[in-house]
């Protein structure tokens, strides 16, 4: 049975290889243009920068040198019910130097569109067993980012050997260019 989070709680993932699931919907009452939101990872090491440029995995690069993560590719519009954009990671693969990846959702263009996270509802991210398709845990946002454009929803980290996640909720103003700086 999964287990829902609140902002700031962590929970053990206790499984080799898991998806993580973004998903979320748009308000009807939005600026008319369309919505594009796109799932982000950060793959960071000890010193909680990437690893390198390539460890950055986006709609333009959708996997890791080593392949243990692998995106499913941008979602263009968040129409449908379930997850929007999927990022399958596998721990038996992954570089022993990535000791963290950070999970971040930014809308495209979104300063050009008048548009920001107050506009879009039932966001989500859930991770599930790869392998047997239980769902582990689910974090719904449940703010709202009326002014950012840029929100980190989760980080996956490695502490002791064992990975956990960490419901983060954080967003900011800047886009995904914020979180690049932070990050490289």
């Amino acid at each position: 049975m999964a287990i829902n989070l609140q902002k700031g709680q962590r929970e053990n993932i206790n499984a080799p290889k898991f998806t993580v699931g973004l998903g979320w919907d748009i308000n009807n009452t939005s600026t008319g243009g369309a919505f594009d939101l796109d799932a982000s990872l950060f793959l960071l090491g000890e010193n909680k920068k990437l690893v390198s440029d390539n460890h950055f995995i986006f709609y333009n690069n959708l996997e890791s040198p080593d392949k243990s993560v692998i995106h499913s590719g941008d979602n263009l519009t968040g129409d449908g019910d379930g997850d929007d954009e999927q990022i399958k990671i596998d721990l038996t693969k992954i570089d022993s130097a990535i000791k963290e990846i950070s999970v971040v959702v930014t809308i495209h263009e979104a300063e050009a569109r008048k548009q920001n996270f107050g506009q879009v509802r039932n966001s989500f991210i859930r991770i599930f067993n790869t392998d047997t398709n239980e769902e582990i845990l689910k974090y719904e946002l449940d703010e709202d980012f009326s002014i950012e454009t840029a929100v980190e929803f989760g980080r996956i980290y490695n502490r002791n050997g064992e990975w956990k996640f960490e419901a983060v909720g954080s967003g900011q103003r800047e886009g995904l260019e914020k979180f690049v700086s932070i990050y490289q």
